[in-house]
């Protein structure tokens, strides 16, 4: 009974609240927003295929697997009195390990967004004024 009134029940909500955006929401469409990318960039204008740095594909591996961490923290905070102290001990080398490789992050800079080739300067650099041959 239950199955069957959700099964009537959520298509119905989902066609009301759709029918309800539809009427009352403001539209006020601009050139960004109808673009089919959401970076603004025209397809029609040139090269679509615009170079750009690997540091978001970083960031979005990063958050995939922090955000991860915090899904794991609700099935151990509710399982913690039937777990053992083995179980809980697992879980604390579990959030050590993903705490180290944070620091570890930060430390090598590996959240941070600025282009930083600009600032490396070479440890052996060699005037080649100096060495003009005659």
């Amino acid at each position: 009974m239950s199955l069957t009134v959700i099964i009537l029940f959520v298509p119905v909500l989902v066609l009301i609240l759709l029918l309800a955006n539809a009427l009352l929401a403001t539209h006020r469409p601009d050139s960004e927003k109808v673009t089919p990318y959401e970076s603004g960039f025209s397809p029609f204008l040139g090269q679509t295929r615009a170079p750009f740095s690997i540091q978001y594909y970083l960031v979005a591996v990063l958050f995939l697997l922090f955000d991860l961490e915090v899904l794991l923290l609700y099935p151990i905070a509710v399982s913690l009195y039937t777990v053992s102290t083995y179980g809980f001990v697992i879980a604390i080398i579990f959030f050590i390990v993903l705490t180290l490789g944070f620091v570890y992050e930060i430390s090598v800079g590996a959240l941070y967004f600025t282009d930083q080739r600009s600032s490396i300067k070479p440890s052996n650099s060699i005037n080649m004024t100096s060495t003009k041959t005659s």
